[in-house]
């Protein structure tokens, strides 16, 4: 009762919480649904019991805060329904919808005892978010922008938001280090360490993000990596902030977060994304496996055309050779035939000059002694006098075969060194030709190859802006993007 003290109405403290009490019990008989976001757990493992506490938030700012009781048993029946309804236990950073009873202890204070919490609603919170960032994304245009970017044809220098302890970036560094023992794929990769799961989780992928985007030209893609979760430690895959993010990032971003359940707004939009990051890591070494696989065949195709091409050149060659020892012998035959007949002409006519010149010469010595008996002196000087003449005209005629045949038969040693001379300069050409059209050779000379997709480029029209193409020289190979074309002036 209260006591009157200097005519003032005295109450005492615990007369004040019994009737706070009483009041309270007296207006809250029942148990009450209420919806509110867990800061923070707060299990105590040793009692087993646990004190959250509840928060309301607007605008990001708290407006209602509260402590409750939830007693052992209560939590090991909910705790026990999360983990089998969405594979993830109770926990901070969750919003719940929880029935709970209002009481209040003279000694203890306002307290909330939670009966029960219902997951369904937890899930759809989620789902809520999820659908909300979707509809933003597509409404600024940005939903299919990073899944709009081209992937490097060997996408080998991998930027890998993880945790270093985690076992999903174990297992997708293991996969990338048997390509390499395997197929002696070379991968570079540069872990940005960051949380993966949780309220904190947004902010530090985000700024691990930001850091990647400063270097983003060392970088072909970027790889978010964490082991497996369920649906509410995947929560912060559906903000907004981090969607938007990943969507307007300049290189492509791929994801193995590990479910395979419900698809993240952050994976849906992601360039690539894999269920595990075993899967992911054999996805980059598909690419490598798509690009190998026509280099081998171009491989093997210029080597048989390479072994085709001296083949061919050796047959034409044997053949050349062939024809010019024929024709070689052919001109040898015809000028020793030549040569044979204009002796035995020489011989001939020399006889027939020297037989007529003998005749003419008795038939006028004959004439002579018949018709000059008197003249014998005068005679026979004129008879000496025409045979020194006709002596003299003889070997005249002689000298002058013996100079042709002389001069005949150097005409056709040279003619044949000519010829001979000739045709091997033919083949020393066809030789030298033959080696400079291998395919070494031609890119010693400073030529190379263009290729494009595994065949070779000819003309512009088949390459497009933005594609990547193969420079293959004599020592080593570039790849370049093409940012444009142009034709020939004179076209």
């Amino acid at each position: 009762m209260p006591e009157e003290i200097n005519g003032r109405k005295i109450f005492s403290l615990h007369e004040v919480t019994r009737s706070i009490q009483k009041t309270i019990a007296d207006r809250y008989k029942s148990a009450y649904w209420i919806k509110a976001e867990m800061n923070k757990l707060n299990f105590y493992r040793q009692s087993g019991h646990c004190y959250p506490e509840l928060v309301e938030k607007h605008g990001g700012k708290v407006i209602a805060q509260i402590r409750c009781n939830l007693w052992k048993d209560d939590y090991l029946r909910i705790n026990s329904m999360f983990l089998r309804l969405l594979n993830e236990p109770l926990k901070d950073g969750i919003k719940i919808l929880f029935l709970s009873t209002i009481g209040f202890h003279p000694e203890h204070g306002l307290t909330l005892r939670i009966l029960d919490i219902d997951p369904s609603f937890t899930l759809g919170d989620l789902e809520k978010e999820k659908q909300e960032t979707i509809k933003r994304l597509q409404a600024e245009g940005i939903y299919q922008k990073n899944r709009s970017l081209k992937l490097s044809m060997l996408p080998q220098r991998i930027a890998i938001i993880s945790v270093q302890t985690s076992k999903g970036y174990a297992d997708f560094l293991s996969v990338l280090e048997a390509a390499g023992n395997l197929w002696r794929y070379k991968f570079f990769h540069l872990l940005f360490p960051s949380l993966l799961q949780g309220d904190k989780a947004v902010q530090a992928i985000i700024g691990e993000l930001k850091q990647i985007r400063k270097v983003a030209h060392h970088f072909d893609v970027v790889a978010i990596i964490r082991g497996g979760g369920g649906d509410i430690g995947l929560s912060c895959y559906n903000n907004y902030r981090l969607a938007k993010e990943i969507a307007l990032f300049p290189i492509p971003v791929i994801t193995g977060i590990g479910h395979a359940t419900n698809e993240t707004v952050v994976e849906m939009i992601a360039y690539e994304n894999a269920i595990t990051p075993t899967k992911l890591a054999e996805f980059l070494i598909q690419n490598f496996h798509d690009f190998a696989f026509p280099v081998q065949k171009a491989e093997e195709e210029i080597i048989d055309r390479s072994r085709k091409l001296l083949a061919d050149a050796r047959t034409r060659f044997q053949s050349e050779t062939k024809l010019f020892r024929s024709v070689t012998h052919n001109v040898v035959l015809r000028n020793q035939a030549f040569l044979k007949e204009n002796v035995q002409s020489l011989l001939r006519q020399s006889q027939f000059i020297l037989k007529n010149e003998k005749v003419d010469l008795e038939a006028t010595r004959q004439m002579v002694i018949k018709g000059a008996t008197t003249c014998c002196n005068s005679a026979n000087q004129r008879i000496a006098q025409l045979g020194h003449n006709v002596k003299k005209d003889a070997v005249s005629q002689l000298r002058h075969l013996s100079f042709l045949l002389i001069q005949c038969t150097q005409q056709i040693s040279l003619g044949s060194k000519l010829i001979f001379k000739s045709h091997n300069a033919d083949l020393v050409n066809l030789e030298k030709n033959v080696r400079n059209m291998s395919p070494e050779n031609v890119l010693k000379r400073g030529y190379s190859i263009t290729v494009l997709d595994g065949k070779a480029v000819t003309s512009i029209k088949k390459i497009k802006q933005g594609e990547i193409i193969k420079t293959i020289l004599h020592e080593g190979e570039v790849v370049s993007t093409v940012n444009s074309t142009s034709k020939p002036t004179d076209q």
